[in-house]
Parts: structure tokens; sequence; C-alpha cells
């Protein structure tokens, strides 16, 4: 009987061991981590919020977006009636180490997608981390932006540039415009392709690069109206003010670490069968412990 006791329990920590490779254990520094929520939503609503995240509220340092601050961040971007008068959205964020990439899931946000996020945190200088944004239930996700650039300097104790905060608030509302008349991924590559070009288009005459800006777009089989060229044109000139080099760069790594996204979804299936293997061999251990007592 000892034997078989001491047997049975070898087993069990070598499945442990295998167990700690499928699953290891995440140790998070909340320093490097910020919530922001809605200053109007209720205790109810904000802990259904933090359900979405995966997170215990008060294991992560809170700070609260007042509709005054969504107003001041995105006022002369967006209409005062689509901002309106309640601050609903809440936000995410947890630095990571350089190299690692951007990381954007949303939950209930019905107007930015995941890229356009990417798109204009990685203008505004923030590029490696991984942030949720969601609410209670549906919103547009506009005031998000402001959350985001709040919380990236409450943690890093460094304000971000008000220029690079407005060219990426300008970013996403134009995107979020455009995809809603051809589409996310359309919207979302023009602008990318025209941030690639921006050591060209500073030296471009406005009709120059209205027609450089229908050609894109044209590359994505989509006919732009003057008033979405313009818009993008504007959208340029902004961008052209930033670090034109550093803009490039900064779309080729992040179009490099969507790659290896969707490179590292191929794995998935192999790590969902390793995960099968050791819950099936943790249900034989329990069979046997079962068997063994039984059996006496």
């Amino acid at each position: 009987m000892k034997n078989r006791l001491r047997i049975l329990l070898s087993a069990w920590m070598m499945l442990m061991l295998v167990a700690g490779t499928v699953c290891p254990a995440v140790h998070a520094d909340a320093d490097m981590r910020r919530v922001v929520v809605g200053a109007d939503l209720s205790e109810e609503q904000v802990n259904a919020v933090y359900g979405s995240f995966g997170i215990t509220r008060g294991d992560v340092p809170e700070l609260r977006l007042t509709n005054a601050e969504e107003h001041a961040a995105l006022d002369g971007f967006l209409d005062a009636a689509v901002i309106g008068t309640k601050s609903m959205s809440c936000v995410f964020l947890e630095l990571m180490p350089q190299g690692s990439g951007l990381s954007v899931t949303v939950n209930n946000v019905s107007w930015c997608t995941p890229d356009m996020y990417r798109n204009a945190f990685t203008t505004a200088g923030i590029t490696d981390a991984r942030i949720t944004v969601a609410a209670p239930f549906p919103v547009s996700g506009t005031a998000a932006l402001a959350g985001i650039y709040k919380a990236y300097e409450d943690m890093t104790g460094r304000k971000l540039d008000t220029a690079v905060k407005d060219v990426g608030t300008q970013e996403l509302t134009v995107t979020g415009a455009l995809a809603n008349e051809i589409g996310s991924t359309a919207s979302t590559s023009i602008v990318n392709d025209l941030k690639k070009m921006l050591g060209d288009t500073v030296n471009m005459s406005d009709e120059e690069l209205r027609t450089a800006i229908r050609r894109i777009a044209s590359g994505y089989g989509v006919s732009l109206t003057e008033a979405q060229v313009q818009r993008l044109l504007e959208l340029c000139r902004s961008l052209e003010k930033l670090d034109p080099d550093s803009l490039t760069e900064k779309v080729g790594e992040l179009q490099s670490t969507l790659e290896k996204v969707s490179d590292a979804k191929d794995q998935v299936v192999g790590f969902v069968e390793k995960a099968r293997q050791v819950i099936d061999a943790v249900k034989d251990f329990f069979a046997r412990i079962s068997s063994l007592f039984n059996g006496r």
C-alpha cells in the first residue's frame, strides 16, 4: 500500500510540474497597472466592469475620469452632443517591457476598434502595453483615449506632450468616423499608409496630397468623397508636425507585432491539447486514488 501511494504521489508531483509549464504563474506589479473608471458609473456598474477586466477591485490603483476631462480631451474633435454629459468608459492599462508590443481588447465598445486604439496610442508614444477598454453597456469608446492618457501619466509620472495627445485624439476620431463610412479595415489601413509616407507628404502641396490619398484608398477598393479626403489631409498635416521618422518606425513595429500575434494564434491548438492532456492525467490520478482506497 505504501509503495503504491508513493508512486501515485510522485506521479502527482510530476503532473504539477507539467501543469506549471502550461499555466505559469504571472506576478504583475501593481505600480505598472492602472484602472480608470467613468465617474458617473454606479458602484454596481464599476464592479461589473472589473469583472470584465478579470481583476479584483482594490488590487490595482484606481483613477476616475470625469465628463469635464472628456470634454477637455475631445472638444474640437467631436461634437459636444456626441461626447455627452456623463463619463461611462473604463480602461485597464498595464505597461509591459520594451518590445512587448501593444495589445488592445474592447468590451461593449461600439465605435472604436482595437486597431483604431492601437494606432492612436502608438502615435501618442504608448507602444508596449496591455489595454482593455470596457463599459457596463454599449458606448462609443472615444473617451477611453482620455482615460488611457490619464492612467499613463499617473503611472509614469510624466506628462505626454499636449500636441501629441491632440494628434492621437484627432487620429482616433477621424479614423472612427471614416470607419463608419468605408469600414474599419480600410480606414486604419489608409491612415497607416499615410503615416508611412510622412517624409514625402511634408513636401507635397495640398492637391498633390489629395491625389496620393485617393491613390492609397483606391488600392483598398475605396472611392473617397471630397469631405473624407479633406479630413485625411488635415490629419496628415497634423501628423507631419510630429517626428515623421519616429512615426514611420512605430507603424512598422506595430505591424510586426500584429504579425507575431497572428503567428501565435497558430500555436493555440497545441497549447489547448497540452492542457487537455494534463487535465486528463489529473482525472486519472484521482481515479487511481479512488480505486486504491475502494479496493482495501
